[in-house]
């Protein structure tokens, strides 16, 4: 073990608190920085979700011991929970009840690291400099809470949520989107409760063809229940509405099959209006309401409605690593070594095996990406892969090469998926990306949930 090392940890989700754990494990001291008010921010932000893997794959080991002399009752390992659960019943507690509590700072948001006296183009005797992470506290006036800490290592688990994707169909806002921000929502909001006052009775269109629209759709079906005034849109870009029906009863996650099939019923019963290859390019007001169209601004199609919520997946921030030498892949921007692994253009719901601080370290010594973060955009990431990354990452930090090498977790078969290549396949379907269609090999070695983008779903973080 090395003791004299300090390891800061970007997020304090639960891959950012399980890499805090690991670390303590080896002796080192962890330094947790939360810009949210209490750990686990994001996962407040879908809590109303619940994820399609029990308890079993959502609990780190190395957190786990550091709960058991507080009295910690572990969940049933079969039970699924909610976002709000997996707080309440371990978020909270690991970062309130143990040790960790003395080495999480809230409110605390990363505005930039570096190398201590390096800025990004100096070399020489550069992997020998402490890193310098400057952060705000977000308590405080612009500027004031400023402060800096030092490390040895750092492991950025921050993850997407703050940077979700646009609805524009190229990767960019759609023109007019910005402007048009609030009558817009992104990921998953909470259509039955806290959103309810927002949609009931409106129209409402979802953009998107992952868990995290279909678990909007449905709950906005629930909501047209209440209200028959209110009318849902569903805007998919892709031309085939079955591939997000999923596995149904082939689907070995019970609870991933069945959203799928109830949301196929609603389809059939024609409470959701389907608008198929719609790839939307801009969007605006007309009349007090939303004008979004695809196709040019003159001659494309139009759909009116009150509302609009964007479930398009999720992209990280690297603006605040900018003086740090890092190398991600051009295309998902992760690190390169995991890309090939993880490329829904290859596989949207393939075995990824389990991988560590080898793929996951960059050419900075001693900074390593984890977590959903380090998925880049791919959709595909899980909670207990996760929590792998960064036992090897803890190890390798620590100097333990072999522990770092070796593979200690078994990923469960979790249903159908499918390949590129495979007929009816594409990057959108499978695991985390959208549900596979039926009849295709049970290879898939994902959890997924109704996936906030980070995304609640895949029991991310």
């Amino acid at each position: 073990m090395n003791s004299g090392k300090t390891v800061a940890i970007i997020g304090a989700g639960p891959v950012g608190v399980a890499a805090a754990a690991h670390v303590m494990e080896r002796g080192m001291i962890p330094v947790v920085l939360e810009a949210g008010a209490e750990a686990g921010h994001a996962v407040r932000q879908w809590q109303h979700v619940q994820l399609f893997s029990p308890w079993e794959y959502n609990v780190d080991k190395a957190a786990q011991r550091l709960l058991a002399p507080t009295g910690w009752n572990s969940p049933g390992p079969q039970v699924y929970p909610s976002g709000a659960e997996l707080l309440e019943r371990y978020l909270d507690p690991l970062a309130t009840r143990t040790r960790l509590r003395h080495h999480i700072l809230l409110s605390s948001r990363v505005t930039g690291v570096a190398r201590q006296g390096f800025d990004r183009l100096k070399t020489k005797g550069r992997e020998l400099a402490p890193f310098e992470i400057r952060y705000r506290n977000t308590e405080y006036p612009d500027g004031l809470g400023e402060r800096t800490v030092r490390a040895d290592a750092i492991i950025d688990a921050s993850g997407t949520w703050s940077t979700p994707n646009t609805a524009g169909a190229n990767g960019l806002s759609a023109i007019g989107e910005n402007g048009a921000s609030g009558r817009i929502a992104y990921a998953m909001p909470d259509v039955l409760g806290s959103g309810r006052p927002r949609y009931i009775g409106k129209t409402v269109a979802v953009l998107g063809a992952g868990h995290s629209a279909i678990g909007t759709l449905i709950d906005l079906a629930a909501l047209k229940d209440q209200n028959p005034e209110t009318q849902i849109i569903w805007l998919l870009r892709g031309d085939r509405p079955e591939k997000a029906f999923g596995g149904g009863a082939n689907d070995r996650l019970a609870a991933r099959g069945e959203l799928g099939s109830a949301f196929a019923f609603l389809v059939a019963a024609g409470k959701i209006r389907v608008e198929t290859g719609f790839h939307t390019t801009h969007i605006g007001i007309q009349d007090e309401r939303l004008r979004i169209s695809a196709g040019s601004a003159c001659c494309g199609r139009n759909v009116i409605a009150d509302e609009l919520i964007v479930a398009t997946g999720f992209r990280p921030d690297f603006d605040f690593l900018r003086e740090l030498r890092i190398q991600l892949d051009p295309a998902i921007e992760c690190p390169i070594a995991l890309a090939p692994l993880i490329d829904p253009n290859e596989h949207s719901c393939g075995t990824v095996r389990p991988h560590g601080a080898r793929e996951l370290a960059q050419h900075e010594p001693g900074f390593y990406f984890a977590g959903m973060k380090s998925y880049g955009r791919a959709p595909t990431f899980l909670m207990i892969t996760g929590y792998e990354q960064v036992r090897s990452i803890a190890a390798d930090i620590a100097g333990d090469r072999e522990a770092a090498e070796r593979v200690e977790l078994e990923l469960p078969e979790t249903g159908v998926c499918t390949r590129a290549g495979v007929e009816g396949g594409n990057a959108a379907s499978g695991c985390c990306g959208g549900p596979a269609p039926v009849g295709v090999d049970a290879c898939c070695a994902h959890d997924t949930s109704a996936k906030a983008a980070g995304r609640a779903g895949c029991g991310c973080a």
